[in-house]
């Protein structure tokens, strides 16, 4: 899948939404991986890390890589209740497909990888913000 892991602001068509619904089945038992991007795989290994960063632009390049991760960074005025009802009726769903979904999802080790996703996702916040305050700092323009 080619969409943002944990896109904050970003309108899935209802279709894309479908397929992630219909897919979260096969995500539980553990049929389908979780995949963790490299640059997240990156970011939670060393958040705050300077190495290759010397320049304005590669501290630029470094946020852009981050946010086609991420998604878009936060933004004032998005109506964030209706991205989250759209995700508690999918959750729903899913719920429904697979009884017992937490258990399943605990011994086929999708839980664990979901934390282990949600880790590298935090991680990944923690960096591009760590990463817009050296470019800030520095005076670096234009802003990011």
């Amino acid at each position: 899948m080619a969409s943002p892991v944990f896109a904050q602001d970003k309108q899935q068509s209802t279709a894309e939404r479908a397929g992630d619904i219909a897919e979260q089945p096969a995500k539980d038992v553990g049929a389908v991986k979780t995949k963790i991007p490299p640059v997240l795989q990156q970011a939670a290994a060393a958040p705050y890390s300077l190495s290759g960063l010397s320049k304005c632009a590669r501290i630029a390049d470094a946020f852009d890589e981050l946010g086609e991760a991420l998604g878009p960074d936060f933004v004032q005025g998005v109506d964030r209740k209706k991205s989250r009802k759209v995700k508690v009726t999918g959750d729903t769903v899913a719920g429904l497909i697979v009884p017992f979904r937490g258990l399943v999802r605990e011994v086929s080790g999708a839980a664990s990888a979901q934390r282990e996703l949600n880790a590298a996702v935090d991680a990944g916040f923690a960096r591009r913000g760590f990463l817009r305050g050296v470019y800030q700092t520095r005076g670096c323009k234009p802003a990011l």
